[in-house]
């Protein structure tokens, strides 16, 4: 894929030098959930710079407290306090650390395949291929196979300070967990004092069609990680929010964990409008409505290309389309792009490409989308995807001797 992106708007952007539109069903992994330059977010951000800058993380600020409390009106069950941040990473480090400071314990637990960022603690709770090469061997790390309850119970103590997840994990292929593995983590939690943190940095803000994917089972974590759509895709701000009791830590010290530029004053508006808009009731009917749609699309495509079959994994407009090879979900992610449609296969399961489209999709565009889907799916028969395919089967496996 050869491409630089130039300008953009909506859910299209295009390539700098040729001048080829491209729908993105990517968004960054949320970031650009209300499109490219949502004019909304724009005139929030317009408006933030004439009357604010980044400000001073040491003082209080205005507009940081009206973020902070609209984030606790909507939250979750009893979570009502926020650290904010620029990066997810940095913004799973702080909770993976309020959780040990809160619970004096060392252990975390995380799922494998998941994803939670590269920086320090955050690359602790991911993968090996990621923390090998810089030689991070934390022994208090632990990890489980996702939506696994019965190992999982046989990995928590009493030692565990916290157990991280996503209630999807993208990365591992958009697996949707059974209807009673978030419930039971929780359960786990409670019975063996350990903290629960949902990392909703792609799952949240409306994605799933509830604000949080988390609600879809009923589930209060201990701790809340925003990232991504929080910034409107115009200006960098992640949040990490937590339950009241777990304020202890910073009570004793404030500044026993700052960030420079987290919470810019600036970018607290167009994080305002963001939530404005995610939280709208038919906003989030348009996304479960906007999955319906694309889930009846889906299946009539099914219906037609005899080969090659595929399964769909959703919720709302998190989607992943699981083939049954690496390499036909490699060559499908070229053929999209080939023909206006930007979307990539999962780091951890590469038969799983991620369909993500943004959340303000029509259904005109929706349609335009599944359009290029079934001449993609269909081109995946051809001669010329076949010696695609096959080039990518000789690179991975060059790859794998290297």
């Amino acid at each position: 894929m050869d491409m630089v992106m130039g300008k953009r708007g909506g859910i299209y952007f295009y390539d700098m030098e040729t001048g080829r539109r491209f729908i993105n069903c990517h968004c960054n992994g949320g970031v650009f959930n209300l499109g490219h330059r949502n004019p909304e977010i724009l005139a929030a951000l317009q408006e933030g710079f004439q009357e604010f800058d980044i400000g001073n993380h040491h003082l209080i600020s205005a507009a940081r407290a009206k973020l902070g409390a609209r984030l606790a009106e909507l939250m979750p069950g009893a979570i009502s306090k926020t650290v904010f941040g620029v990066g997810g990473g940095e913004a799973v480090d702080l909770a993976l650390k309020l959780a040990m400071g809160h619970t004096r314990r060392p252990n975390i637990v995380s799922a494998k395949g998941g994803y939670h960022g590269h920086t320090g603690l955050a690359l602790a709770a991911g993968d090996a291929q990621f923390r090998d090469p810089f030689g991070i061997h934390l022994s208090n790390f632990r990890q489980f196979p996702f939506n696994d309850i019965r190992t999982l119970e046989n990995t928590v103590d009493d030692q565990t300070a916290a157990v991280i997840l996503e209630p999807i994990p993208a990365t591992l292929g958009i697996v949707v967990p059974d209807d009673s593995f978030l419930p039971a983590v929780r359960k786990i939690c409670l019975e063996r004092g350990a903290l629960l943190i949902i990392d909703e940095v792609q799952t949240g803000l409306g994605r799933t069609g509830k604000l949080w994917a988390v609600e879809h089972w009923n589930v209060e974590p201990d701790i809340l990680v925003i990232g991504k759509g929080l910034s409107g895709g115009l200006y960098p701000i992640t949040a990490t929010c937590f339950k009241p009791e777990l304020e202890r830590i910073f009570l004793e010290d404030p500044f026993i964990h700052i960030s420079t530029f987290g919470g810019s004053e600036a970018g607290c508006l167009p994080a305002l409008k963001v939530l404005e808009i995610s939280s709208q009731p038919d906003f989030l009917k348009h996304v479960l409505d906007l999955g319906d749609y694309f889930e009846e699309g889906f299946r009539k495509i099914s219906d037609r290309v005899i080969r090659p079959k595929f399964t769909v994994r959703q919720k709302g407009l998190m989607i992943g389309l699981k083939f049954d090879t690496p390499l036909k979900a490699m060559a499908l992610s070229k053929l999209l792009y080939d023909n206006g449609l930007f979307a990539v296969f999962s780091g951890n399961d590469p038969s799983v490409v991620q369909f993500l489209p943004p959340l303000i999709t029509t259904f005109q565009e929706a349609g335009d989308i599944l359009k290029i889907l079934e001449k993609s799916i269909k081109e995946l028969n051809s001669l010329k995807t076949k010696m695609l395919m096959q080039a990518l089967k000789l690179f991975a496996r060059d790859l794998g001797r290297n």
